[in-house]
């Protein structure tokens, strides 16, 4: 089977029409933030954010299958002042559309240079939104273990009686751990926390965000042979990375020099997996 990758130069309320039902495994794309991106993009008032995005997130529904994942990196900004609500208030208004709001990842910019205003720092994090159709999806958690921290040389040298058995949690949550489960591992689940450079040689768009983001997202959610969506495509690194991971993609951009730019980069190369057919070969074209 030949790893496809289909691009699409439109506005994604139309273009993502052409999309069958249930046939996405992973959505991953940052969006316009709001008022950002002016000269490009037109620029999306916080107050009309979640109207503009909502017949989106609709199609995005609807193409995505029940066991995919649709993780939204996204930002609010500072309006007079203070902190913008527009991301919380799109947040509740997928909740009523159907979405399942699952888990909030933060991006740290580790190479954020320092910045201050009257009264506030720099920001140096952006948020990873996680929404699901379904309580059960795909997620391959055991792909993006990292190695043991330096924690475990000393916490783990001398283990108390409370260590070797399930430690249940004080407050009542139902949650608990067993610190001897780590001994004589050398991997550990990662956190929440995904500590990435900026990226700053991309040239070709002024928000491209770092190859290793969508990367991760992409081990984290599916397996080879499976299709990646990015409705807002940009300078096509979501489609870059899975064309590289062997995964299909689909990329919509609405600005045509972008999308003229990731036509010439995704050259059309012969990758073969011994796999059936899936889902996928039900998209439109």
């Amino acid at each position: 089977m030949e790893i496809r990758t289909d691009l699409y130069l439109g506005d994604s309320r139309t273009e993502l029409k052409k999309i069958a039902d249930n046939s996405i495994d992973l959505i991953f794309t940052s969006p316009p933030y709001a008022d950002q991106r002016k000269n490009t993009y037109g620029g999306i008032h916080p107050d009309h954010y979640a109207e503009w995005f909502l017949p989106i997130s609709e199609q995005l529904l609807r193409v995505l299958k029940p066991t995919g994942t649709f993780v939204l990196n996204i930002k609010e900004k500072v309006v007079n002042g203070e902190r913008s609500t527009y991301v919380l208030e799109l947040i509740l208004a997928m909740r009523k559309q159907g979405w399942l709001w699952t888990e909030e990842f933060i991006w740290h910019k580790k190479n954020s240079y320092p910045g201050k205003w009257p009264n506030r720092f720099r920001d140096s994090w952006e948020r990873l939104l996680q929404f699901n159709k379904q309580k059960k999806f795909h997620m391959y958690q055991e792909e993006v273990m990292v190695p043991m921290g330096d924690w475990a040389k000393t916490r783990l040298k001398r283990l108390s009686d409370t260590d070797k058995k399930r430690d249940e949690s004080r407050v009542g949550s139902g949650f608990g751990k067993n610190i001897s489960n780590w001994l004589n591992r050398d991997r550990a689940y990662p956190t929440n926390v995904l500590h990435l450079a900026t990226e700053c040689n991309n040239k070709n768009h002024s928000a491209a965000f770092p190859e290793g983001l969508p990367e991760w997202f992409i081990k984290l959610f599916t397996r080879e042979g499976d299709v990646v969506l990015d409705p807002f495509m940009g300078s096509g690194t979501t489609n870059k990375v899975a064309r590289r991971m062997l995964r299909h993609s689909v990329g919509i951009e609405i600005v045509r020099e972008y999308y003229e730019i990731v036509s010439r980069e995704i050259e059309p190369v012969e990758l073969v997996l011994l796999e059936p057919e899936r889902e996928y070969d039900k998209v439109s074209i």
